[in-house]
């Protein structure tokens, strides 16, 4: 199956909201992304058209999410692209929604603090400032490529 993936820069236009599902944790939030264009006649840079996004990101990713971006936060999300349409009050109307596989902040208009969470399930041994927690002999680094041995 095909999917569309896109990545989107913009604004969070509205708070986020996180829940419980059976399935795992949700965050949901709009997204607002603004086309900028140069205009020579007035050598100023100027907002085209906003489009709105309904960005959903699930489990760990919708939960660091909801615990670190704000309202206005210029972010940019990686995702699978989809379109719905539904009937709602007599009309006929299109919902365009990104499933986020990958949201940070846009750090050409801003700096940031990482801070790496600890894995459920895992020892949760503090880990200095500044350190990369490391992984025990029985778990793999996952940021680690596998050796290959060629024959």
């Amino acid at each position: 199956m095909n999917e569309t993936t896109v990545t989107l820069v913009g604004n969070v236009a509205t708070n986020v909201e996180y829940r419980e599902t059976v399935t795992g944790g949700v965050a949901r939030f709009r997204f607002a992304v603004s086309a900028r264009r140069w205009d020579r006649e007035r050598a100023v840079w100027t907002d085209g058209p906003t489009s709105f996004y309904t960005v959903c990101a699930w489990r760990s990713l919708g939960v660091n999410l909801a615990a670190s971006v704000s309202v206005g936060e210029p972010l940019v999300v990686h995702g699978r692209l989809r379109v719905r349409e539904e009937e709602l009050e007599g009309k006929r109307k299109t919902f365009v929604d990104v499933d986020a596989m990958a949201v940070g902040h846009d750090l050409t208009r801003g700096t940031a603090a990482f801070r790496r969470t600890v894995r459920q399930g895992a020892a949760e041994t503090p880990v200095p400032e500044g350190q990369v927690p490391k992984h025990s002999e029985s778990e793999p680094d996952p940021w680690q490529t596998p050796a290959v041995t060629v024959p």
